[in-house]
Order: C-alpha cells, then sequence, then structure tokens
C-alpha cells in the first residue's frame, strides 16, 4: 500500500526502559542496529499497526508498554535504488512513519525475540536516549533524529512510570548531507 508519491505507511517505535535508555535491536545477520518498525496494514490504525509490529519483533505486548507519545505528522525517508526490488523501482520511494514513544512497563524477560516466524532482530540491549546514529543504515539516519528529537519533549513529563528520571543528554549536532550542508527538517523546509 503506497500512497500517491510512493511512500508506505509505516510506524517506528521508541521504547524506554525506567532509566530512560531506548531499547536498541540488532538486525538479523547483519551488524546494524534500529528501532523495531514495520508497515501499517489496509484497514489497520498506525496505533494499531505499532501494537502489532511491537508483538511481532520484541514479543511484548500491549499490558508491556504505555504510549507516552507520537509525532505529530509523518516523517519519511526515501530508500535508495539499489535497495529496492527491480520490479516496484519507479513506483516505490520509501517510508512515511509515525513514530511512538512506549514506557516499558514490563520486565527485561518479556522480550521474545522469537515471537514471530521471521525474526527481525538476533539481540537486543538498552541504550542511552541520543543512540549512536552511525550503526544506523544511513538513510534513516535523519529520520531516527527527528523523531528523536520531536518525542524527547515527553520525557519525565505526565509519565508517572515511577523509575528512576534521569537527565537525558541534548541532541547531537544536525546531521549533514552529502555536500557537508546541514540537513534541514520538514518543519525548516516549510517555512
Amino acid at each position: 500500500m503506497l500512497d500517491r508519491e510512493g511512500f508506505r505507511p509505516n510506524v517506528g517505535i521508541i521504547l524506554l526502559n525506567a532509566n530512560n535508555q531506548v531499547w536498541w535491536g540488532k538486525r538479523v545477520r547483519e551488524h546494524s542496529w534500529q528501532f523495531p518498525q514495520g508497515g501499517i496494514k489496509y484497514g489497520e490504525s498506525p496505533e494499531q499497526a505499532m501494537f502489532r509490529e511491537l508483538e511481532e519483533e520484541t514479543g511484548l505486548l500491549p499490558e508491556h508498554v504505555k504510549i507516552i507519545g507520537r509525532t505529530r505528522d509523518w516523517l519519511r525517508y526515501e530508500v535508495p535504488d539499489h535497495f529496492i526490488k527491480r520490479e516496484i523501482r519507479g513506483h516505490y520511494r520509501g517510508q512515511k512513519q509515525i513514530w511512538f514513544l512506549l514506557r516499558m512497563i514490563g520486565r527485561d524477560c518479556d522480550v521474545n525475540l522469537r515471537a514471530s516466524n521471521h525474526p527481525e532482530f538476533d539481540a537486543w540491549r538498552w541504550h542511552e536516549y541520543w543512540v549512536p546514529l552511525d550503526v544506523v543504515i544511513e538513510f534513516k539516519r535523519g529520520v531516527y533524529q527527528l523523531a528523536l528529537q520531536e518525542l524527547s519533549r515527553y520525557i519525565n513529563r505526565n509519565d508517572n512510570s515511577g523509575g528512576n528520571r534521569h537527565r537525558h543528554t541534548r541532541p547531537p549536532a544536525k546531521l549533514e548531507n552529502k555536500a557537508g550542508e546541514p540537513q534541514k527538517t520538514e518543519q525548516e523546509e516549510h517555512k
């Protein structure tokens, strides 16, 4: 299911523990790390897709998490042609994502990377909120930075998880494009 511009609707999930660390998964048989994410199926709301993807990729159920916030708008990234199957090149451009910020209220032992028949991850860990984006595949880095920045405003605000409220650091400097110029956020581009 693609929109008119060739973007597939998708959800991304940033899962926090009580120490405001993020859940970070290692892709199966790869050396790249990422947050859980996945496509929105026809007829699903972004929230329904988020809970389905969360269970498929981490084994966590709705009772293991609490929704803290979500991005206001779609965040988009384009996929380079060499990553796109030949039969859909020219139609498919990338993903548009709604990102959710969740608080883990379950236990670490509730995580089950083998919850589906097609696991996405073969390892996971908790990491400081501002994860090192250099381990994320290059074309997703800008969206990750935008999602982390937008959702950071929800941390410790109206969140009664009872966990240790340790301060998260400032976001890293803006990413640069290939020409070495700062990348603009979607909000800056529309001004």
